[in-house]
């Protein structure tokens, strides 16, 4: 049982690619997922969700207040998950009789935990969809930890986490993240031009509010193929198409799509907010990344791991957004020699081992205390 919670996409988004991976390494076993909220209270949690997500697109200060001052908020969030989540979820768990259950998102996991101290004996594994680890991942009672890189490891130790609960997996995104199709039949079905190309992303839910960074990417779609995508954000595509500024045959403005990576794959420049997922499907795909709008915490934590590793560079004014398209267009063999290194560079990070542990706890029992 695989469960995740509906702040944002990333999080179910990689809730579904490890379901996916299991079932590619072991066709016997069975997969659920859930988003937790959602399925036990499926009337309160759009209205806590809508709220989030209001929160984020008009006051993304007090989003970073929270991350920062996490503590503060843990009585409080212990409360009402109590009252909210713990007996409907001990029911579920009981039905589905889980042999392991995964999370992908703090608040299931804390559920779960708590399920564990008052006697549900089940195997629990969290996924840290993050390159940053905040308190509120962390319980005695989770038996494996995935983390993105060493340098999360190396944050829960710190955090008193015994060295054999954590895995340094990388982020679960979907396998096919990992495979290099023939670019020319992804231009054809996506009807592109084999031109460089700048994809733009807000993740699942489309937040791109900057309308000055994207008609300044405008500017060189003489030149330059830009592909916007706006993921759930209708109103916001709806408003981009009916602007004359992004009526032009090199502009193509896409709604909620799940070949993203077959979209990253033909793209030779990646322009999103640094959420885990998008960032990592960028690392598998070895596209340079420009960094946009960071939500204080987490994703300010993943634009400075990026950009420390050369994978990727914040937009800090516009000049930044011009250099890179004079690189697309005046040095666009070098621009694909560093993708070549990339993705030479990422083979470490394995698809599928978060999935083979997983596998492995559950045909040997390796689960550590």
């Amino acid at each position: 049982m695989l469960l995740s919670e509906g702040f944002g996409a990333g999080h179910t988004q990689a809730a579904h690619a490890l379901s996916s991976s299991l079932r590619q390494l072991s066709p016997s076993v069975q997969t659920k997922v859930l988003e937790l909220g959602s399925f036990l209270n499926p009337k309160i949690a759009p209205l806590i969700i809508s709220a989030y997500r209001k929160t984020i697109t008009t006051r993304p200060r007090l989003v970073g207040y929270m991350y920062r001052h996490q503590k503060s908020f843990n009585r409080f969030t212990a409360l009402a998950l109590h009252r909210m989540f713990y007996t409907s979820t001990k029911n579920v768990v009981r039905q589905l009789r889980p042999d392991i259950i995964v999370c992908t998102h703090f608040i299931p996991s804390a559920v779960i935990s708590r399920l564990k101290r008052l006697g549900t004996d089940v195997p629990l594994c969290t996924v840290i969809t993050d390159y940053d680890a905040h308190d509120t991942w962390i319980s005695p009672e989770v038996d494996r930890y995935f983390v993105s890189t060493p340098e999360v490891k190396r944050k829960l130790l710190n955090r008193g986490v015994s060295q054999a609960k954590i895995q340094v997996t990388g982020i679960p995104i979907h396998p096919d993240f990992w495979t290099h199709p023939g670019k020319e039949e992804i231009r054809e079905r996506f009807q592109l031009s084999d031109m460089p190309t700048v994809l733009v992303m807000g993740g699942g839910w489309g937040i791109m509010n900057d309308e000055v960074v994207h008609e300044f990417l405008t500017r060189w779609r003489g030149e330059v193929q830009i592909i916007f995508c706006l993921g759930n954000n209708d109103k916001g595509r709806e408003e981009m198409e009916s602007n004359p500024r992004f009526q032009h045959p090199n502009i193509r403005i896409l709604g909620f799509t799940r070949e993203i990576d077959k979209l990253m794959e033909v793209s030779d420049l990646l322009v999103t907010k640094p959420g885990g997922m998008t960032c990592t499907e960028g690392l598998a795909k070895g596209i340079p990344m420009l960094f946009h709008q960071p939500l204080p915490g987490q994703e300010e934590e993943n634009c400075q791991y990026f950009t420390a590793q050369g994978l990727g560079e914040p937009i800090t004014s516009l000049e930044v957004i011009g250099k890179w398209m004079n690189k697309l267009l005046q040095h666009y063999d070098l621009i694909q020699l560093q993708r070549a290194k990339n993705l030479r560079n990422i083979e470490r990070f394995h698809p599928m081992q978060s999935a083979r542990s997983i596998i492995d706890m559950l045909e040997n029992e390796k689960v550590y205390s």
